[in-house]
């Protein structure tokens, strides 16, 4: 009896070790030594376990922010334009509103993250968003459409500070790229599940005296009403949520993983020294002249893509159906891009490559003509915006630290991107059809990205070059709420 009590407390103890070694075995090839990061087998199943209920959230919270702001991309062809009587100005200005309303909630929206369980904060909104959705089928008018969207920028402006904090509340820098590459997956995903969903409401033109763009407001809508019930009662929004259902050791490991980012995730405090630090630093001017100057051509194929297929002599049915192959293609050069920062460990290069490749897309719209139909390719080369402007949060994910810091950061970054898609539908007013002039403006910006690109490397190799003998590999630091210039032990990557 006394032996089996024996070899039972040294199974207890030498399954005490296993776990111990498992933690400084995840740890071994850290993120900042320049090595491939292995793995123990305890930390591939928290991530199965955090991918599992946080993803298919995620997913269909950008699917519907993309799908619910492109309505009026498709709407362009079931008549909404003859039906509310715009012009093709009022249609640009449309476009703009959105970005407007989603500019000046940005400020408000960086305090009251800080502030609110960000699950309740995410799922109240979308219950006033999807019924302001829904009443955009009573529009009349441009005035009606204007305050429309308007309301619903100022509500889908929650949706990516919330989730670009879940996103490094719950991975490692590392992993991160994959799940803001997934983000903008989901979007392109939107895109083409959108135009089958719309080739169908196309053929309720005219059902019980209501038009194809009002069955597509109140479908939509609806969907997103249901949307913020689940995420109101399911998002986890803790890094140690209740619906990971970790056990203890699985808790051990998440703490190991939020010294990856040595930044506690924090609410309820917001720290004015981080801001400060920020508005002295020169890549925080540098990441927001990028998310403008990409979102310059974002604004235009995001409102504009289907018009522009329709201009190359395709009929309505077409043009939307063309969206599908579109997002495929932007599927793949987001996965490509994402692939290639990660495998080269290079997200600078990948954003100078990716704006220049959209930048051949731009000359291609505005040099070739219209009838032509390789000018598709140009549009199709349009895209390679998108993968431009993830690596540029990447860029904040990876190398900004403290959780004000980061906030401020992207809440900055986010009304760069609204001031550029506000713009970008303005830049093609009273240029229909071959929008030369516009076309011109977004490959200026494209190749003034691939310089900014430039700075932001050459500013990371540079301060990390001043901290070499400081800095240490991630299972080392500390998790503390210093920043990325007051805590000399952090690593920059480029």
């Amino acid at each position: 009896m006394a032996d089996a009590k024996i070899e039972k407390a040294e199974q207890v103890e030498c399954a005490h070790v296993e776990k111990r070694s498992s933690l400084e075995e995840l740890a071994t090839s850290t993120p900042d030594d320049g090595h491939k990061y292995v793995y123990s087998p305890d930390e591939k199943r928290l991530r199965h376990k955090i991918d599992r209920v946080f993803v298919p959230l995620l997913y269909f919270v950008v699917f519907i922010q993309f799908l619910d702001k492109s309505i009026l991309n498709v709407a362009a062809v079931m008549n909404i334009r003859q039906d509310a009587h715009l012009s093709a100005n009022d249609y640009s200005w449309l476009g703009s509103m959105f970005y407007a309303g989603y500019l000046a909630f940005q400020l408000p929206n960086n305090y009251l993250v800080h502030c609110v369980s960000i699950s309740k904060y995410m799922g109240g909104i979308l219950f006033i968003w999807g019924a302001t959705l829904m009443c955009t089928s009573l529009a009349k008018s441009f005035a009606t459409l204007a305050v429309c969207r308007l309301l619903l920028g100022v509500f889908e402006a929650i949706t990516y500070p919330c989730i670009f904090l879940l996103i490094s509340m719950f991975y490692r820098r590392t992993e991160q790229v994959f799940y803001l590459t997934l983000m903008f997956v989901s979007s392109a995903t939107a895109n083409m599940i959108g135009g089958l969903v719309a080739y169908g409401i196309e053929h309720l033109q005219g059902v019980h005296g209501l038009s194809a763009w009002q069955y597509a407001y109140l479908i939509w809508g609806s969907v997103t009403f249901a949307l913020g019930i689940a995420i109101f009662a399911f998002l986890p929004d803790k890094p140690k949520s209740r619906w990971f259902s970790l056990t203890k050791e699985e808790e051990a490991l998440v703490e190991e993983r939020l010294k990856d980012n040595g930044s506690p995730i924090e609410t309820g405090h917001f720290n004015k020294a981080h801001v400060y630090e920020a508005l002295k630093e020169g890549r925080f001017y540098a990441i927001c002249a990028i998310s403008f100057l990409a979102n310059l051509t974002n604004g235009c194929t995001t409102v504009f893509s289907t018009q522009i297929v329709s201009n190359l002599g395709f009929d309505n049915f077409q043009s939307i159906l063309m969206n599908i192959p579109i997002s495929i293609f932007a599927i793949l050069i987001q996965f490509a891009a994402m692939w290639a920062a990660r495998r080269y460990r290079e997200v600078c290069y990948v954003g100078m490559a990716s704006a220049f490749l959209c930048l051949v897309g731009c000359v291609i719209l505005a040099a070739i003509p219209d009838g032509y139909t390789v000018k598709i390719i140009g549009l199709y080369m349009a895209f390679w915006t998108t993968p431009a402007f993830i690596m540029m949060q990447t860029l904040v994910n990876y190398n900004v630290k403290g959780t004000t810091k980061k906030t401020f950061y992207c809440s900055a970054q986010l009304c760069a991107y609204s001031l550029g898609n506000f713009m970008g539908p303005i830049c093609l007013l009273n240029q229909a059809p071959r929008y030369t002039w516009g076309m011109t403006v977004f490959s200026i910006a494209n190749f003034l990205e691939i310089f900014i690109f430039a700075y932001i490397r050459w500013s990371l190799i540079r301060d990390q070059r001043r901290r070499k003998e400081t800095a240490l590999p991630a299972h080392k630091r500390q998790v503390n709420n210093l920043t990325d210039k007051e805590d000399l032990t952090f690593s920059y990557r480029p």
